[in-house]
């Protein structure tokens, strides 16, 4: 039977597919304050703000493509289970091939029904526009966990990273809750690797390595270092 593998992925490893990381140093995504753009209240404040927003987001998305870590992720499904769960809302993961995807924060190629939220739809292209609607008639908006707004995919997270027998810490800070709680609910004496240029805070815990390198370098040596183990 294969061993499985569980995957957090964070921001670092698109930023070296050219999108930016979330939050640049000066605390703006972009030019907007995350209240502006990313909130629930600034959706009913100024939805064609927001919805213009997401519409470049997804333009941005549709010019990159996955680079060496995302692939070093596919090629580990070789010899393992491997399940990718992500706090980003691209779709590189899958672009690059990976088979099992776990979305915690919304998918950027969704959109969703205002008023019946298990109403999910594809988004064709990169553009969400003002009337389009569900089939119950109301506006869609990004289907997108906002700040403020709960975390659905959560509890399978939790379930998923419990199941882990090699935990993959890849291009996130650790500064993100829900998410950043992922590492702690990994089983005792599993081993977590940690492929980061910065180390991001944690607990200290055994059985973790630091692979201090950006996700193309890292997750290439560490790819190849568990398919020999395998």
């Amino acid at each position: 039977m294969q061993k499985k593998i569980v995957v957090l992925s964070g921001a670092g490893i698109s930023a070296e597919s050219g999108i930016p990381t979330f939050r640049a140093s000066d605390g703006l995504w972009e030019n907007h304050r995350i209240e502006d753009v990313a909130t629930p209240e600034a959706w009913a404040r100024n939805p064609t703000l927001v919805q213009d927003f997401y519409n470049q987001r997804r333009k941005q998305a549709l010019s990159v493509q996955p680079n060496a870590g995302h692939y070093a992720l596919v090629k580990l499904e070789q010899k393992y289970d491997v399940t990718v769960i992500t706090q980003n809302v691209d779709n590189l993961h899958e672009k690059a091939g990976s088979s099992n995807v776990v979305h915690l924060h919304g998918e950027l190629f969704k959109s969703r029904s205002t008023v019946d939220e298990s109403l999910i739809y594809d988004i064709d292209g990169w553009e969400l526009k003002a009337g389009d609607r569900c089939e119950k008639g109301s506006q869609l908006r990004p289907h997108i966990v906002w700040f403020g707004e709960a975390v659905p995919m959560m509890d399978a997270a939790v379930d998923i990273t419990q199941e882990a027998d090699i935990f993959i810490v890849v291009g996130t800070s650790l500064n993100v809750y829900p998410a950043a709680g992922l590492v702690y609910a990994v089983r005792a004496g599993i081993p977590i690797y940690v492929v980061d240029p910065n180390i991001p805070t944690m607990q200290k815990r055994p059985n973790v390595t630091f692979i201090t390198e950006p996700a193309t370098a890292g997750l290439t040596q560490l790819a190849e270092q568990l398919l020999t183990e395998a």
